[in-house]
């Protein structure tokens, strides 16, 4: 008899109730009452010590980092579990911004280590709301769109950023910025963001209610300055409100996609996504929240480059399997579209998958096993490596997280 981790199994999601998330798409999405009464924002998928998936095994839920370390090469693959020591490389999510996130950046492997031992040695607690290491590993991510999605994402280049600012009518502002003229490089924008984040808070102030007056005169000339406002209303005292004139204002449609890197500065705006991502929950923020800010940490860590966005489509392969880029060595994207008549069939070798429904009915079967589960709108299941080959029929739409194979 084959050990029930060598078989598909439903999988039992954590849900973050941060304060920007919505109070009806995830409870809509899973079949839950909504409104809720609190917001729902992320459902993870994964084996993240904060909050890991549950694994129905047999009769009963098991944490899934309990059963990967029961047998690592059977459930990641053998080489995935020799190169991410046994580990499950990646979190899944399905992220729901009814207001922004907080403007942040993940730092690299070589930072998030550093930071990490430094904050132990320092005596602050893992879970201390002022730390900005939590783990060791570094954070790039993707994200595809399942509504509507807006967000900011990489510095705009310098003259943009000018273009936008200078009619603003903030002589303060104005100067800040000045120095992109004169250095229209990685220094220059260095110079700029670390000069308007330290800012004193009598000149914030100044700042921000100058370019707002200055916004609401412009605003129907750029979706940069409406956001602006919008962002104002929601954070009146915060020096973040400016980041849409100075980072790339990105609006993706359902199945549209981008990758962020490590050191990138980015926020997510409104919508409903699919989100990938390295195993890691380390952040460094830069405005828009209440939370703790480590200016000169967030400095350290950032990339002062400018960023040319670039919106991410599927390669289908057979018309029902669509794979996204990326150069993420611990993940890679899929959505796969079975329809009648033309079912998804997957390949004999592959990493560890994890699938989650998002549009219609389908079931999922293991010829080998006999094994067949239904699924329907927000169910997930974990498929491990040796598994072998599975098939899907039915008329759904199904994202699915893997590793990509060496």
């Amino acid at each position: 008899m084959v050990a029930p981790w060598n078989r598909m199994a439903l999988l039992k999601n954590p849900m973050q109730e941060y304060a920007w998330g919505s109070r009806t798409f995830l409870p809509e999405f899973l079949n839950e009452p909504s409104p809720s009464e609190k917001p729902k924002a992320e459902l993870w998928m994964g084996a993240h010590p904060k909050a890991p998936s549950q694994v129905f095994r047999g009769e009963s839920w098991i944490p899934l980092p309990q059963l990967i370390q029961q047998d690592p090469g059977a459930i990641l693959g053998q080489g995935i579990a020799e190169k991410f020591f046994d580990q499950l490389p990646f979190l899944f999510k399905i992220l729901t911004a009814a207001k922004p996130l907080s403007i942040q950046a993940h730092p690299d492997r070589e930072k998030a280590l550093e930071g990490y031992d430094r904050e132990n040695s320092m005596g602050i607690p893992v879970d201390a709301p002022h730390r900005n290491y939590r783990d060791q590993n570094h954070k790039p991510e993707f994200i595809c769109a399942l509504t509507s999605f807006w967000a900011l994402k990489g510095f705009r280049n310098s003259g943009e950023i000018q273009k936008l600012m200078n009619p603003l009518g903030s002589p303060l502002l104005q100067e800040v910025s000045g120095v992109l003229l004169k250095y229209p490089d990685k220094e220059g924008l260095r110079h700029f963001f670390s000069s308007l984040m330290t800012l004193e808070p009598g000149q914030q102030g100044d700042v921000i209610t100058q370019a707002v007056n200055g916004a609401q005169k412009h605003a129907h000339k750029d979706m940069a300055l409406e956001w602006m406002i919008k962002l104002h209303t929601l954070f009146p005292q915060n020096v973040g409100i400016l980041a849409p004139l100075f980072l790339n204002l990105v609006h993706l449609e359902p199945g549209q996609a981008m990758a962020l890197s490590d050191g990138e500065l980015h926020a997510y705006l409104e919508g409903a996504a699919i989100e990938l991502m390295a195993n890691s929950d380390n952040v460094l923020r830069g405005g828009l929240t209440a939370k703790h800010i480590d200016v000169p940490e967030l400095l350290r860590v950032l990339k002062f480059s400018e960023t040319q966005v670039k919106i991410l489509e599927p390669t289908w392969e057979a018309k029902v399997e669509g794979v996204y880029p990326t150069e993420a060595e611990e993940f890679v994207l899929s959505v796969l579209k079975p329809r009648t008549g033309s079912p998804f069939t997957s390949k004999r070798n592959r990493a560890v998958e994890i699938l989650i429904c998002t549009e219609g009915a389908a079931e999922i079967t293991d010829p080998g096993m006999n094994d067949v589960f239904s699924l329907d709108r927000g169910a997930s299941i974990l498929v491990p490596a040796s598994l072998g080959q599975y098939k899907i029929r039915g008329e759904a739409t199904i994202y699915k997280a893997t590793v990509p194979m060496a």
